[in-house]
C-alpha cells in the first residue's frame, strides 16, 4: 500500500491495543484441485476474499492463511522474522496436500515472494504461481524520495520506532473502495480498530521493511532455481511498486512456462481494484493451460 513517512510514535504501538482475530479463509472444493492466496505484509485474508470466493466457485479447494502474528498488536508484528511468515505458508500448503493433489499458489505484494519461496522448496508439488503486485523494491510513483536513507535506519536503534503511516491512495484507484479506506485510515486511533481486519494495520514500521529486504535478498538467489510455471500479474501505475518489479520476476525465473500481465486501470492492490475480475480470469486462464478442463470461475 501507498505510505507516507513519519517519526511520530503512534498510540498504536502500545502493548495494551488488541486487534480483533480474523478468521482464515478456508474452503472446500470439488475437483480436487487447490489454491493457497497469501495476503500482503501488515494485510489480512481480506484482501484474497474476492479472489477466494470466486476460484471456489470453479470448484477450488481455497486456503487464505493469515500470516503470523497478523492477528497481534503491531508492537509484536513489528519484531516477526520474514521466516515466520513462511512458515505460515509452509503450514498451509501441508494442510492443503492431505486433500488436493494439485496445488497452485497466489500471492500479493510480499505474498507473492513467499509463494515463489514455496515453489523452490517443492518444486514438484507446487503447480504454478501467481505473482500479483510482487513487491521487491519500493519504488512506485507514491513511494517518498527519502526513502532512500532507509538503510541508515535498519543499522540504528530508530527502525525499532521509526514507522510509516498509510496515506492516500491506499494502494487503490477504485474511487468508492478508496474513500472507504479513506475513511477507516483517518478516523484510526489506539480505541478504534474495529475495522483493522477490513484495511489492515494503518501503520508500517521501518523493523518490517528491513525484514522485507532480507526476503528478498534471499529469494534473489533461489529465482533462477524456480522452474514451475510463473505469471506475473502488476498494473502499470501501480504507486508502491513499478513493473520494473515483475519484470525482474519475469526475466530471473527458469520456468518455460511464464507470462507478464499488465493491468491499465488499477494501483498496488489489484486483488480489490478496479480490474480484479481481469486477475481473476487471467489467474483461471493460466491455472488451466497447467490443468486442461477446470471449471470457470465466473466473476
Amino acid at each position: 500500500m501507498a505510505v507516507k513517512f513519519s517519526f511520530q510514535i503512534s498510540k498504536a504501538l502500545k502493548e495494551s491495543i488488541t486487534i480483533p482475530v480474523g478468521r482464515n479463509i478456508s474452503i472446500r472444493g470439488r475437483n480436487g484441485k487447490a489454491v493457497i492466496l497469501i495476503h500482503g505484509l501488515t494485510g489480512t485474508p481480506n484482501e484474497m476474499r474476492f479472489l477466494a470466493s470466486r476460484l471456489n466457485r470453479g470448484g477450488f479447494s481455497i486456503s487464505c492463511p493469515r500470516l503470523a502474528n497478523h492477528d497481534r498488536p503491531l508492537n509484536v508484528l513489528k519484531n516477526t522474522p520474514w521466516q515466520d511468515f513462511y512458515a505460515t505458508v509452509r503450514q498451509a500448503y501441508f494442510k492443503a496436500r492431505e486433500h488436493s493433489d494439485t496445488i497452485f499458489v497466489g500471492g500479493l505484494s510480499m505474498g507473492a515472494l513467499l509463494a515463489l519461496l514455496l515453489a523452490d522448496e517443492f518444486p514438484q508439488a507446487i503447480s504454478g504461481v501467481s505473482c500479483l503486485s510482487p513487491t521487491l523494491f519500493y519504488d512506485g510513483w507514491n513511494c517518498p524520495w527519502y526513502r532512500c536513507f532507509l538503510p541508515a535506519l535498519y543499522w540504528s536503534q530508530l527502525h525499532r520506532v521509526v514507522f510509516f503511516q498509510e496515506s492516500p491512495p491506499y494502494g487503490i484507484k477504485n474511487a468508492a473502495v478508496r474513500q472507504k479506506a479513506h475513511e477507516y485510515f483517518t478516523k484510526i486511533n489506539a480505541d478504534d480498530t474495529s475495522d483493522i481486519d477490513r484495511f489492515g494495520y494503518p501503520y508500517f514500521p521501518v523493523s518490517l521493511l528491513r525484514q522485507m529486504e532480507l526476503l528478498v535478498k534471499h529469494l534473489r538467489t533461489r529465482l533462477p532455481r524456480i522452474t514451475t510455471p510463473v505469471q506475473v500479474i502488476q498494473a502499470k501505475d501501480d504507486d508502491m511498486t513499478s513493473v520494473k518489479n515483475g519484470q525482474f520476476i519475469y526475466d530471473h525465473v527458469a520456468s518455460r512456462q511464464k507470462e507478464l500481465v499488465i493491468l491499465e486501470n488499477s494501483y498496488h492492490i489489484i486483488t480489490a481494484d478496479q480490474e480484479r475480475g481481469t486477475v481473476l480470469e487471467k489467474m483461471q486462464q493460466f491455472f488451466e493451460h497447467i490443468v486442461p478442463h477446470l471449471e470457470p470461475a465466473h466473476a
